[in-house]
Formats: C-alpha cells, sequence, structure tokens
C-alpha cells in the first residue's frame, strides 16, 4: 500500500467540497439555523476538534474531520 500524505498527495475524499460549502463559518449545534449547522446531520464518523486540543493522528479517510476556532466557528474540514 502506497504511503498517502493527507493534504499534499490526497484532495480531500470525495464529497469534502460539499462539507466544507454546509459548515464553513457556522457553529456545530443541536439544530439548524443560518449559522448553525446540526450535530445530528454530520457523517456518523466524525469529530469536532478544538483549538490547542489534543487528537490521535491515526488516519481514518471515511472520519470527517472538523477544525474549529475559539469561537466554535468552522476553519476548516477535512477528512483522516
Amino acid at each position: 500500500m502506497p504511503l498517502v500524505v493527507p493534504g499534499i498527495q490526497s484532495k480531500g475524499g470525495d464529497g469534502i467540497d460539499e462539507w466544507t460549502n454546509k459548515l464553513m463559518g457556522k457553529k456545530i449545534g443541536e439544530s439548524h439555523d443560518e449559522v448553525t449547522f446540526a450535530k445530528q446531520d454530520l457523517p456518523q464518523e466524525h469529530r469536532v476538534i478544538q483549538p490547542d486540543s489534543m487528537s490521535t493522528m491515526d488516519f481514518k479517510p471515511e472520519r470527517l474531520n472538523i477544525h474549529v476556532d475559539d469561537k466554535g466557528l468552522v476553519k476548516n474540514v477535512r477528512y483522516g
């Protein structure tokens, strides 16, 4: 199996543009509105990564990683 370096040799996975459009600049919450995306509508395999939080470095191509800033706004979305 060849080595894949996320972000350099991969494009982020199928559907990443769709998730980026849905989530960028929004908060993750309990329900939908203009500034919030409901958690229950995220893929089963996901994690929300807070600034300065620790996360595992294992690469799972089906897992959606949602990076938020200190105000809880989505700043980056990628698979891995």
